[in-house]
């Protein structure tokens, strides 16, 4: 019995050792996430002609393509989305509620990624003369890290289940972008402006490797002076091809409306702004990221690494340009053939066969009120400048005879009432907040404004919209009234450049993103069923046969399963 006993229990090693063997192959070398800023869900398909056959091409014929995923959160802004498809959550529990929140605390706004314990390793800081994005410029430090996440990403949870030997990075031209999908076990690289180099912080690591000073110290970013933005194929392949000149896109000094679009001499004061904001940004990001590949020995052993590429320049184009203009149209064509080359890249030095992709977007985008004009359909910007002098906060002012400023703070979507003032009157916030809430509801370009009291509450009807204001809604950062403005109304200020297209909405232009997973065993289909974002994190995860991130409330994408 003893000998039987003893064959069973060798017969039954033998099965688990097997088991894991067949886990071990099973398992990709390395997950490659891919993040394109600004790319609503119907743009590639919108601007196919004369895409190459190895960038979207080759996802979209080898993947598992969701054609109705969208965000479920209502602030659809970069930081919001990124650590939505990192978390698998919602920015209610991973507490990435916008770009910028009124830190009550401090009494001033906070950007999302900034941290003052965690000062950047050299230079590199935010240049106030030449930073035209104005949530990087309401950052009080130059420090980053991701400690303001309130879960774990994806990227961590790889880090845990495949132990120490795990490589879990994150690259992109913005901060965030990085941060947020590197989690809080790997490492961020993002580009910066004032240097014309990447760069990171001391949450990270405290010197620089040789090959990132090698990198920078080649100075790639330079060899795009004295250049231009070329259009890439001949204008009978563009839709737009023959509307170079649109009157609502902004004439950003220096670089134009038209083609071709000059980046002008590598000291010129915005020289690396319009590298961001051209294909150029996504060019260098890929760049950066092949040489990491190689250093840092990115899927070269049976243990899964992990490598976020967040490509920024559709974002920062879409909203000098709009969506639907020959720059916009260009830059994804060009888009396409960065990705083939990382594709390519990562096929000789990892293999496609080991390799598990996806591809999504952190927001959509919406259409330039100019050009919608043009079709008949009315939109419009709103000016919040001077808040305080908005007649819904004269109309509170008069109705509790209040002289002083009640609004501390308006950072899109949230109005920050002043609870100094509200204190010291005796006033009860949760009717100061109810009346402010109604008279904002009352001003042309406002639908819905949402008072925290109602929300945490849950006095609110349920509609598609309220359920997205509720999924952004945490109770510390976010604000004391949620203002969702009517359908193509927004507010498009960058510090005072009046931009083309800005995001942010709950309506579907603004939460409508591709989703596409493809690797070893996944089938090639196209699936039209409505998904959400949150669900990319735990398909990874399920994919790789580990645990979730901690707030994790997705589920897994059973096309996107190995069959």
């Amino acid at each position: 019995m003893c000998r039987v006993a003893a064959v069973a229990a060798l017969i039954s090693l033998a099965s688990v050792a097997g088991a894991n063997a067949q886990e071990s192959e099973a398992r990709p070398k390395l997950v490659l996430q891919l993040t394109v800023d600004q790319l609503r869900g119907d743009l590639i398909e919108r601007y196919s002609a004369g895409l190459g056959d190895n960038g979207f091409r080759y996802l979209l014929d080898n993947g598992s393509v969701f054609t109705n995923a969208h965000h479920r959160h209502a602030n659809t802004e970069t930081i919001v989305g990124h650590t939505t498809l990192a978390t698998g959550t919602d920015p209610a529990i991973h507490g990435m509620v916008a770009n910028v929140w009124f830190d009550r605390k401090t009494g001033a706004p906070r950007y999302n990624v900034q941290d003052d314990r965690y000062p950047l390793v050299g230079e590199g800081g935010v240049d106030a003369a030449t930073e035209i994005d104005p949530t990087q410029r309401a950052a009080t430090t130059d420090g980053r890290s991701p400690a303001a996440i309130l879960t774990s990403t994806i990227s961590d949870e790889i880090a845990l289940a495949m132990g120490p030997t795990a490589k879990i990075f994150g690259v992109s031209v913005k901060d965030r972008g990085a941060i947020a999908m590197a989690g809080h076990a790997g490492k961020a690289y993002w580009f910066s402006k004032s240097e014309g180099a990447f760069i990171t912080s001391t949450f990270y690591r405290d010197t620089y490797p040789d090959w990132v000073v090698a990198w920078n110290e080649k100075g790639m970013p330079a060899s795009y002076a004295d250049t231009s933005w070329q259009l890439m194929l001949d204008r009978s392949l563009y839709t737009f091809g023959t509307a170079d000149d649109a009157p609502w896109e902004t004439d950003f000094p220096g670089f134009g409306r038209t083609f071709p679009h000059p980046y002008g001499a590598a000291d010129s004061k915005y020289f690396t702004t319009l590298l961001t904001l051209s294909p150029a940004g996504d060019e260098i990001t890929l760049d950066f990221a092949k040489a990491l590949i190689d250093a840092e020995q990115v899927g070269q052993d049976e243990v899964t690494d992990y490598l976020s590429v967040s490509f920024s320049s559709t974002d920062y184009v879409g909203h000098i340009f709009g969506p639907s203009s020959l720059e916009s149209e260009d830059n994804i064509k060009r888009l396409d053939r960065t990705i083939a080359d990382l594709l390519a890249f990562v096929d000789e030095r990892v293999g496609l066969d080991r390799t598990l992709i996806v591809l999504s977007a952190d927001h959509g985008a919406p259409e330039v009120p100019g050009y919608l004009a043009t079709l008949g359909i009315e939109a419009s910007h709103f000016d919040f400048a001077e808040v305080d002098k908005q007649p819904a906060v004269k109309a509170l002012k008069d109705e509790f005879g209040i002289a002083e400023d009640l609004v501390a703070d308006f950072s899109q979507p949230y109005v920050y009432l002043n609870d100094a003032v509200i204190d010291a009157r005796g006033l009860d916030k949760a009717e100061v907040e109810s009346f402010l809430a109604e008279e904002l509801r009352k001003m042309p370009g406002i639908a819905f404004a949402f008072s925290s009291i109602a929300l945490r509450s849950g006095n609110i009807a349920s509609t598609a919209v309220s359920e997205a204001v509720l999924a952004n809604f945490n109770a510390e950062r976010s604000g004391d009234i949620y203002v969702v403005f009517e359908p193509h109304w927004f507010v498009a200020d960058f510090d005072g450049l009046s931009v083309a297209s800005a995001h942010g909405s709950p309506w579907t232009y603004d939460t409508y993103v591709p989703l596409i997973v493809a690797g070893p065993r996944i089938l090639s289909q196209r699936i039209a069923r409505p998904v959400e974002t949150v669900d990319v994190a735990p398909t990874i995860a399920s994919y790789l046969r580990i645990k979730p991130p901690t707030g994790s409330r997705g589920v897994p994408l059973i096309e996107a399963l190995p069959r």
